[in-house]
Formats: C-alpha cells, structure tokens, sequence
C-alpha cells in the first residue's frame, strides 16, 4: 500500500527530510551572506535603515537565484544600481508626495509582472525591478542622519552591490565544497501537444496569463494604498506589503487565497509568540539582535515546508526590531495583524474577480507538459533520453501542489473528484520513470499509458483513472513487456 498515490493526506502531514536538509543548507549560506552585508552596513552607517535593507536585498537575491550564472550576475549588477536609485526616488516620494509616488510604485511592480511574457531575459529585469521596491515596503526608505547628504543617496545603491556580491560569493564557495548542489541551467520541459484551450492573446476579451496577473497585482496595490492613505495613515506599508505578498508569484486564484490563509494564519502565531518575548526581554541589546537574526534564519529554513512558518518568524523578528525604535509591542502588534488581514482581503479580492486565473487551468497545462516531457524521454526517436525536463516539469508541478493539498483537506467530504489527486498520482511516477529513462528502458505499456493519460486530459473525469493507469504500469510491468525494439521486426518472405 505504500506505492498508492490516491492516499489522502493532510496538508503538511509528510515532510522530505532530503528537501529539509537542502532547505537548511541554503538559509545557512543566505544568513552568512546576510551578515556579511549587514556588517557592511553598518560600517557605511550605524543607523537601522541601511542595516535591515541588508538583510531583506540578501534574503530576497537568494530566492531570485539572479546569482546562479554569469548572465544573471552581469544583469544584476548592472541594473541593481539603477533601479535602486529608482526605488530610493520613489520612496521620496512616498513620503513627500505619498499619492504621487503610490501611483510610480504600483506602476513600477505592473510593469515587473508584465515583462515576462517576453521571455526569460525580460522576466529576470522584472525580478531585479521588484527587488528594492519590495525592500522599500519593508524598510521605508528614511534619510540617514549620521553620513553625508550625497553618502545617503548612494548608500542604497551601495548596499545593493554588497549584498549582490556577498550572496554570489558565498553560493559560489558553498556549490565549490559542495555544501550546496550543483548550478544547473532550468530544463523547460517540451510544449505539450495535447488539445487543451488556447490561451487568449492580448486584445481580446481576456489578456494572456502574465498581463492578467500585472492587472490584478496593480489593482491589488492601489486599493490597498488607498484604503491605507484613507484609514491608516501611519501604518499602511503592511497592508500594502501583504495584498503584494500574496498576489506576487500568482499561480492561480487558489493559490492564492491558500497563500493568505496562511499569511493571516502565520502572523497572529508570530504576534502571540512576539508578545511573550517582549514581556520577557526587558532591554533592546546584541541579545536581541542575534535572537532576530536567529528568527530570520529559521524563517528561511523553513518557508519550504509552509509559508505560515515564514509569516510567523518574520512577524516575531519585526516585533523584535520594532523595540529598538521604542515602540511597546502591545501598542504595534495587534494594530498590524489586523492590516495583514486586510491585505489579505484585498489580494484575494483582485485574484479572484479582477481577469482570474482559474487554478485547475493552471494544474492542467503542468500535467500536460510533465506528460509531454515524459513522453519524449521515453520516445525511441529522441537522440539523447534524459530525465532533466521530465524533472524540472514535476518541480513546477510540485509548486502548486500545497494550495490543491489544502482545497482537498477542506472539501473532501462533498466534493468527489479532487484535482490534488491528479498531481499526486503523477509525482508519485517520478521515481520509477526516471530509473527506467536513465536506464535507456521503453516499455511498450508504458509509453501507451503516457500517451492514453496525455489525451485524457482533455476530459477532468478521465484524468485520474488515466493517470493511475500510468502509476500502474511503472509500478508494475508486464514480464513479457519490459522493452520495446527500436526498430519493427522484417516481414517473412
């Protein structure tokens, strides 16, 4: 029974201890990269400000993995300069011209989102677009006191540079003594040749995924500014923050509703648990420093496992930090669990009404293209066989894998056909598909169940039993039907 995918599962019920390790390795080297530049920092400048855009630019470059190849790193540097001067504009304006500069913000986050549908070039200056911007909402951009007026305007800039150098250095010794795997190029899986629904271009009634998804992250953001500028004038960075948060990385509306569930659900355990710790730390010291340090990093850690682990030590370390300025928790916390929730509200909104993005379209296109991608590496014609796209597809799978996880968790009771399911049974093929490509093996019975699973998915009621077909002829092969011969057998004279 341990080879059965169709087992229901709780959402968060199994954890890969593999991934857990790979997880902690990672978030050692982003905090020593982090620490680097936070001692960097603060040389440039003792004040807080530079310090904490230290740590949010490394935080945020080693999730973008903008450092993992030459081009990426050549790009970053020459464009982080500039769009972080941009971005210092433009918190200037968020405090001099607050309408003004909402409107360049919101502009300036649309226009990261739409550029990839140029493809990935376009998509990686998105990434470095939204980078400072999205430290600007967490650290507001506020002059420094204690350095030069011209320092100030550049130690952004500075600061950029430092982190971008600390976190290529330190991936780039860690991949060298193997403490981290190998940089390997993304393997985009072939296109899948199965009849699905073509996706609309732009111009017609529905724009195509990417614009849609710009659309909803602009909508997102000026309501959140003005329903921030209207109600909460002193605090409405954090409702803006969190509609940005759950609508960035968009997979579909599921997603994120489950992505603010778990935001809400992450930062009201964060503020408990911050508000005990405040109650016990009578001073704001080195201690306490390395405790946010500390958080951070377990944070990092752990966000694989479930975003809420992320909501919840971020929430915990910026209680932490908001004592240095001298402001009691109490006064602070429960204030901003109320605008996260709000934040929530309105990502949500904007995903579910504004051009949505129907999640099960979304699954349905990576099933397709992991089934195209199996099928060509199972395909006697294709000169070099490899697993890597095959792969990388059942990674992609995987991403949207949590959000269908927990739909499934909910509505098991009434609701029978569960596309949770479909992905399960599909990763569970994962194993027994690439030993057999890596093996350079054919079976004639499998590759029929991959192309029987590849047209059912045109019809979602024909989708599982197809797909269970596939799981059972990996599992499972016929003695008689191991290979197939590549080339047809001579007919008799």
């Amino acid at each position: 029974m341990e080879d059965q995918p169709m087992q229901q599962r709780t959402p968060g019920a199994t954890i890969d201890i593999a991934a857990l390790r790979r997880a902690g390795r990672e978030a050692v080297v982003t905090m020593l990269a982090a620490i680097g530049t936070l001692w960097c920092a603060l040389a440039l400048d003792p004040e807080p400000g530079p310090a904490v855009l230290a740590v949010v630019l490394c935080l945020s470059l080693s999730r973008s993995h903008l450092d993992r190849d030459r081009q990426g790193r050549i790009e970053a540097a020459v464009a982080l300069p500039a769009v972080a001067l941009v971005a210092v504009g433009v918190g200037l304006l968020l405090q001099s011209a607050p309408w003004i500069g909402a409107a360049v913000f919101t502009g300036g986050m649309f226009l990261s989102i739409w550029l990839r549908r140029f493809g990935s070039m376009a998509s990686r200056a998105g990434s470095l677009i939204a980078l400072p911007f999205v430290a600007l909402l967490s650290t507001p951009y506020i002059p420094s006191t204690k350095v030069s007026h011209m320092l100030a305007v550049w130690i952004p800039v500075i600061v950029a540079l430092l982190a971008l150098l600390w976190v290529s250095a330190l991936h780039a010794l860690a991949r060298r003594l193997n403490f981290l795997a190998p940089s390997q190029t993304p393997v985009r899986p072939p296109p899948s040749t199965v009849t699905m629904p073509a996706p609309p271009r732009d111009g017609a009634l529905r724009p195509v995924a990417s614009t849609r998804m710009a659309i909803q992250m602009a909508v997102a953001l000026a309501v959140s500014f003005v329903v921030g500028y209207a109600f909460f004038a002193e605090r409405w960075a954090w409702i803006v923050l969190t509609a940005f948060i759950v609508n960035s990385g968009n997979r579909g509306r599921l997603d994120v509703a489950y992505k603010s569930v778990l935001r809400v659900l992450g930062a009201a355990s964060g503020t408990l648990a911050a508000l005990v710790l405040s109650a016990h730390l009578g001073s704001h010291d080195t201690a306490t420093a390395v405790m946010i340090l500390l958080v951070v990093f377990l944070g990092v850690w752990l966000r694989p496992i479930s975003y809420a682990w992320w909501a919840l030590f971020v929430t915990i370390a910026l209680a932490l930090l908001q004592g240095f300025a001298g402001t009691p928790a109490l006064h602070m916390l429960w204030p901003r669990l109320e605008e996260i929730a709000i934040g929530a509200i309105i990502g949500v909104a904007s995903a579910w009404f504004v051009l949505p993005v129907r999640s099960t379209g979304v699954l349905r296109r990576r099933l397709a293209d992991a089934l195209a991608a199996l099928a060509e590496a199972l395909d006697p014609a294709t000169p070099h066989r490899t697993p890597d796209a095959f792969i990388a597809a059942i990674a992609g799978l995987e991403q949207v894998r949590p959000a269908f996880h927990a739909s499934r968790f909910v509505t098991r009771r009434f609701r029978a056909a569960q596309p949770a399911d479909w992905v399960d049974t599909l990763v569970a093929c994962r194993a027994p598909a690439v030993a057999l490509i890596e093996k350079g093996e054919m079976p004639g019975g499998v590759r029929r169940a991959v192309g029987a699973a590849r047209k059912a998915m045109r019809d979602p009621a024909d989708m599982l039993p197809a797909l269970q077909a596939l799981h059972r002829s990996l599992h499972e092969p016929p003695p008689c039907d191991r290979t197939e011969p590549a080339q047809a057998k001579a007919p008799p004279l």
